[in-house]
């Protein structure tokens, strides 16, 4: 089974990208699933109906969030009616939408992604790794599902490992998103369940964190906000990783990252 997750999409060049590439991957890679961050896709905060639906439509089979996932507050009324769009797992009880769900992938596998928030150095959200105990022991892999992929949007490093060493061997895939820069760390942890730190972003690296470099560079140096932020409009680079998942156990046979167009080099799995 061929897994397929792009991280952050920013600002209309992430969009773009995204638009213009994941279709001809679904079909030249014969991708059976894919997973795309969404939460800055909507002028760098947050998404809306018609943003998600066009993601869906390119390819995409289910689109997580994060922290910025109410920036555009028609949000709260139509993530009731998309299950194919997640929010945190660890909300509050009463949030709408949903932090999990079982989706049928093109071979029929059943995939379960979730989608978490971390706590440190983040906004104060239940804790993501009872939750994620919560939700595993209610849908396990090899018994309920064919495979698991979870989004772990968080700032700390160690936090986004911590709980991919929490989940190992119970997880395909173990990604971390939020930071916007692609890590190096891809690896298949002794259980088999596949981790990369960050995935990166899809989005304009000539830039601060997907941003216009001005406003940031101002803020460091003056102190002093001028402007809101607003995403870079260069050429984007479309940034995730790609898993192998074995058919029989649904754990990892090989990751690797995906990198296309843009100012980073260019980089496609081997094993495709």
């Amino acid at each position: 089974m061929r897994l397929l997750f792009l991280g952050d999409v920013v600002g209309r060049a992430g969009r773009a990208a995204v638009l213009d590439r994941l279709p001809g991957l679904v079909d030249r890679y014969e991708l059976d699933f894919v997973v795309v961050n969404g939460e800055n896709a909507a002028g760098g905060f947050g998404i809306t109906e018609d943003i998600a639906r066009g993601f869906l439509d390119a390819g995409a089979d289910v689109i997580t969030t994060g922290n910025h996932v109410w920036d555009q507050r028609e949000a709260l009324v139509f993530i009731a009616r998309e299950d194919r769009l997640l929010r945190p797992v660890n909300y509050p009880a009463g949030t709408p939408g949903r932090g999990a769900g079982v989706y049928t992938a093109r071979n029929g596998a059943r995939v379960l992604v979730m989608n978490a928030m971390g706590q440190v150095f983040m906004n104060q959200l239940d804790d993501p790794f009872a939750a994620m105990e919560r939700e595993l022991s209610a849908c396990s892999l090899g018994e309920h599902v064919d495979a698991v992929v979870i989004d772990i949007h968080a700032e700390a490093t160690s936090e986004k490992q911590a709980m991919a060493h929490f989940v190992d061997g119970r997880a395909s895939l173990v990604v971390g998103t939020h930071t916007h820069v692609p890590t190096a760390d891809h690896q298949i942890l002794p259980g088999g369940t596949a981790l990369m730190t960050d995935a990166g972003m899809c989005g304009d690296y000539d830039s601060v964190v997907g941003m216009d470099k001005d406003e940031p560079i101002q803020r460091f140096t003056k102190k002093i906000p001028q402007a809101r932020f607003s995403p870079a409009l260069g050429r984007a680079t479309l940034s995730g990783v790609a898993v192998e998942v074995d058919d029989d156990t649904g754990l990892a046979t090989a990751v690797a990252p995906l990198r296309l167009g843009g100012r980073l080099e260019e980089t496609v799995p081997s094993f495709w």
